[in-house]
């Protein structure tokens, strides 16, 4: 199976067990920094571009000097050719993607460029040199499930997958090809698909962040107490991101090669429910107005994205810890730091 993650620091028989991680500067990537650096017996290296921004990484004391960062582009296959040939990773997180679902109608090419592509020459890279035993975690999306009749609930690994944005497209080829290269090559990559998961960082392109963006430019006085947002009828699982963070980890020693798992947790609730919990956390929340703004309503929304998380976490021992409340609040709470800082 190969070594596990988890290591007591300065043991002096420790295991160092190199890690790669791609997205690391991202909203996800930056909690799995944080997991990774608490431990021991760890050599974490880091995928960026040139254009990456490290805002969300700058709170690690000398992240610079403890992530071993490489510049390379995962749509460029001879730069991901090199990073993977000179870090030769025992384990791969593969989180750089694009995951923004709104524009991905507007430039389809874009999200396959990253999504798809940047998997197969990650994989070709593996392939090419060997790494058989490279443990490769692909995290997909409940998105690739798309429009699920309410008969078909719970959705499980056996649900139709029918994708209603390019996004959601894309992800599904990604999680394919992992398949794919498995049973051809006999990579060893871990495929999950993750369902809403959500905290501090996220950026405020999404719902939830950009609930909590709105809320604290209004409790500052920089905006009118209206809050506007899209369709806030879809249900879905919600899970702390620091939560899925060490799924992801778990899923690397306990999944099978070639696998396949849905992860999150069982708090069921509409994006409404959401909006609602957010505002009773804010002192004006009874003086905001909810409005809906059309640009802000996708083409097509999966109006139900319940999954069957049960088998994971027998599997795996994995369960939800944060409470759901305190992912609001600390998402709250990480807006209006942002508001008051910087005014945006």
């Amino acid at each position: 199976m190969g070594p596990a993650l988890a290591g007591a620091p300065g043991r002096a028989d420790e295991v160092i067990v190199k890690i790669l991680v791609t997205g690391a500067t991202g909203f996800v990537g930056s909690h799995l920094l944080d997991a990774l650096l608490a431990e021991g017996g760890l050599e974490v290296h880091a995928l960026r571009r040139w254009s990456s921004r490290m805002s969300l990484v700058c709170h690690i004391p000398d992240v610079e000097e403890r992530v071993r960062w490489h510049l390379g582009d995962l749509t460029d296959p001879f730069s991901v050719d090199s990073v993977v040939a000179r870090v030769r990773p025992d384990r791969i997180f593969h989180l750089g993607a694009q995951s923004y679902v709104h524009p991905s109608w507007d430039a389809p090419d874009v999200y396959f460029r990253t999504n798809t592509l940047g998997t197969l020459y990650l994989l070709e890279s593996l392939r090419r040199l060997g790494l058989t035993d490279t443990r490769v975690l692909l995290p997909g999306s409940g998105e690739e499930y798309g429009d699920v009749d309410e008969e078909d609930l719970p959705i499980t690994p056996q649900t139709v997958l029918k994708p209603v944005n390019p996004y959601a497209v894309s992800k599904v080829a990604q999680d394919l090809l992992g398949y794919e290269h498995h049973r051809s090559y006999g990579l060893h990559v871990v495929r999950l698909r993750a369902f809403n998961h959500e905290g501090p960082r996220r950026d405020r392109v999404f719902a939830l962040p950009t609930f909590a963006w709105q809320i604290a430019r209004i409790e500052a006085g920089l905006s009118e107490p209206v809050l506007r947002v899209g369709n806030t009828e879809a249900l879905r699982n919600w899970t702390d991101v620091r939560d899925m963070v060490r799924a992801y980890r778990m899923a690397l020693d306990h999944c099978p090669a070639g696998s396949l798992h849905l992860v999150g947790s069982d708090r069921l609730l509409t994006v409404a429910e959401c909006l609602d919990k957010l505002l009773s956390l804010s002192p004006r929340g009874s003086e905001i107005r909810v409005e809906t703004d059309p640009e802000r309503v996708r083409p097509t929304e999966p109006l139900r994205l319940v999954a069957d998380t049960e088998p994971f976490r027998s599997l795996t021992g994995w369960r939800p810890e944060i409470p759901f409340e305190k992912t609001l609040a600390d998402t709250l709470t990480y807006w209006r730091e942002r508001v008051s800082g910087e005014g945006v």
